[in-house]
């Protein structure tokens, strides 16, 4: 089988299966560059030529070009899943990158965002008009419910509940998530700007919108974060929505009234080890405090 026309197979396949248009794009780039690779180093087009010696030169390549290591295991990743699909689908006998050893990465920690600047973040908006208005609902909910940036993005008006949100988060999983009542009272005065806002005008159906009533982009979404890590002197090395996501899931893990099976469910994580790396991030003096909570012969005494 030609590998040109397998990729072309299973991109759309990957398109039933709901994944976004920005990760399809990622997912194209980086199996042309694999052929591209195969057809030009390796003179392969065909997927029955194809060893695990080429896809291992294939990586040495990203390695030496000083990609970064995140990059390749990323790009090992898109690959791996490329050759599993044609596994499955029996146009091989056997997932070729099977063999073909991923780098490991040093694990950064990344320093969450305290209580007092997210405070300050959502309180450096005002609600003097819509655009104000809305940045500060939109930071407030990304810290207060943990939504990823393009959840936060999509969002439709029918999402927004009395008590709670609907939200469509990655390969189309669906979950549900609390609206806190400091949350809603914040949402309210937002959908009071803005109705007054786009009165008599013709808008998109989302939450939250640009000034000109359309969706929000993602870098549009990312300058609003920063901006408000500018304005409420936020000294982080990151700035971004994904890490209020952070702050919400270290949050939760250290009010101790969360535990990481629902906090998982609560994030839409497919798998509970990637919830489980937020545990990281706690300070030795929150440990200690739930540590403390839970002692057994504490617990004793108060019978």
């Amino acid at each position: 089988m030609h590998l040109t026309d397998l990729v072309e197979e299973y991109c759309y396949h990957c398109m039933a299966k709901g994944f976004t248009k920005k990760t399809m794009i990622n997912k194209r780039q980086e199996l042309k560059q694999v052929l591209k690779f195969l057809r030009e180093k390796r003179g392969i087009e065909k997927l029955e030529n194809v060893t695990t010696h080429d896809l291992k030169a294939y990586i040495r390549q990203k390695q030496s070009s000083g990609l970064q290591v995140s990059s390749i295991r990323s790009m090992h990743k898109t690959v791996a899943a490329f050759f599993n699909w044609c596994m499955l689908e029996e146009y091989s006998n056997e997932n070729l990158m099977k063999k073909v050893e991923c780098p490991k990465a040093k694990e950064k920690i990344l320093t969450a965002f305290t209580e007092d600047e997210v405070y300050r973040m959502i309180n450096c908006f005002s609600y003097e008009n819509y655009i104000e208005s809305r940045n500060k609902a939109i930071i407030a909910m990304l810290a207060d419910c943990g939504l990823r940036a393009m959840e936060i993005r999509t969002l439709k008006n029918s999402d927004i509940k009395e008590t709670s949100i609907h939200v469509s988060g990655k390969g189309g999983k669906e979950r549900v998530v609390y609206i806190s009542p400091a949350l809603k009272k914040i949402l309210i005065k937002y959908e009071r700007l803005k109705t007054k806002y786009f009165k008599d005008k013709i808008i998109h159906d989302r939450y939250f919108l640009s000034y000109a009533g359309r969706e929000l982009s993602h870098v549009g979404l990312d300058n609003l974060v920063k901006l408000a890590g500018k304005r409420a002197r936020v000294n982080k090395e990151r700035v971004s929505p994904h890490m209020f996501r952070h702050f919400f899931a270290v949050q939760s893990l250290a009010s101790g009234n969360l535990d990481v099976y629902s906090l998982s469910r609560l994030l839409g994580h497919a798998d509970i080890s990637v919830t489980q790396r937020y545990l990281h991030t706690l300070s030795i003096g929150k440990i200690l405090e739930k540590a403390k909570a839970s002692s057994p012969l504490m617990t004793m005494g108060r019978k």
